[in-house]
């Protein structure tokens, strides 16, 4: 069984009988022709669920003209594609000129010419349908982007969800360390947005970019041997040096994934920074290079709040949680000298959220 193709439907909209039968008789040939005898009942039919693909319309009609039929045509989105050839007596230039003005694509004046009006018709109707056929391509295309883009931002997320639960398993005691921080972060970074000395980085991209590779920021850690990072008690000097290197480590392993690509891969660079700076301190004292104040990179600044609250109130090995006064109160204290004084400040005002975050996420023991 053959399939036979649609004819294009064709909209004759005049408020005269004769005309609308003379049109319907030269058109029903080649096309399927609706009429309507006014404005509102074209409206209607091109506004419908089984719209024309092209309106030839006359200008002048009583109650609703046929310049005004044609601009609530182009003002409503599901009309507003549909071809419209105005077919009048009228044959002024400005009148033509409003025509397409409103939006019209042919302008043929009566007596109509049937060879013309079949002519101009076909024509139109070929530039709909390679319109039509263009705005579908795009659509699909707009499509798939944005469901290759979702593949790629998912991939992004699970390879560092997978490189953060790497490093966690190899620390066991920070428990829920990793989602605390990840909140903290984004927490202030949410509440630095306005601020002028932040303004221009913290954008919501950025706050995005940032909470998604906080995770990575203690991914150094696997290359830290067992009998220092799980010792049981502080730290000697020489163990700490090696400690240290974590840093360095974590920053190192993401620049070789990335050689591996053989591509600087824009999403990781907050991460590098964060893994590399975010043990630097506002005075210079910190590690791995001693960098200091607004060299050391936003994310590393917001990251060492984050990071040394969540230590502080932590169980480990060698230490007992503080309470959440005391960890307020040590870093407080380094307001200016270990952290960014505006960073400290807006941890400050945000304390009770990082008690509620801490709480929202807290290991099975957990200081608060």
């Amino acid at each position: 069984m053959s399939i036979t193709a649609r004819k294009p439907v064709i909209l004759v909209v005049d408020d005269t009988p004769d005309k609308l039968t003379l049109m319907s008789d030269l058109l029903s040939e080649q096309y399927t022709v609706k009429v309507a005898p006014n404005g509102a009942r074209a409206l209607k039919i091109a506004q419908s669920d089984k719209a024309p693909d092209l309106i030839l319309l006359d200008v002048m009609m009583p109650e609703m003209d046929g310049y005004e039929v044609c601009r609530r045509l182009k003002a409503d989105p599901v009309s507003a594609e549909i071809p419209v050839i105005f077919l009048t007596a009228k044959t002024e230039r400005e009148d033509e000129q409003r025509g397409f003005d409103l939006g019209a694509v042919d302008y043929i004046t009566k007596p109509v010419s049937p060879p013309i009006v079949l002519a101009r018709v076909q024509t139109h109707l070929a530039l709909k349908a390679s319109a039509d056929f263009l705005r579908d391509q795009n659509a699909y295309l707009e499509q798939e982007v944005q469901r290759r883009t979702d593949e790629v931002q998912a991939l992004q997320d699970v390879t560092i969800l997978i490189m953060a639960s790497l490093a966690e398993t190899r620390d066991n005691e920070t428990g829920n360390h990793i989602l605390r921080t990840q909140h903290y972060v984004k927490l202030l970074a949410e509440y630095l947005a306005p601020h002028p000395r932040f303004a221009a980085t913290l954008t919501p991209r950025y706050i995005t970019q940032l909470f998604k590779s906080a995770p990575l920021h203690d991914i150094g850690k696997v290359g830290i041997p067992d009998r220092i990072l799980l010792k049981p008690g502080k730290l000697d000097a020489d163990e700490f040096e090696i400690m240290k290197t974590h840093t360095t480590l974590g920053r190192n392993a993401i620049v070789h994934a990335e050689q591996g690509l053989g591509v600087s891969v824009p999403f990781l660079q907050t991460a590098k920074e964060i893994c590399y700076s975010h043990q630097e301190k506002w005075d210079g004292s910190g590690y791995p290079e001693g960098l200091q104040g607004d060299a050391i990179p936003l994310s590393a600044r917001l990251m060492a709040v984050a990071d040394v609250y969540d230590a502080l109130i932590s169980r480990r090995a060698y230490k007992e949680p503080k309470t959440h006064e005391e960890a307020l109160a040590i870093m407080h204290a380094g307001r200016g000298s270990h952290f960014d004084a505006d960073i400290l400040d807006a941890f400050i005002t945000l304390q009770n959220e990082f008690r509620a975050i801490a709480a929202r996420y807290a290991d099975e023991e957990h200081g608060t």
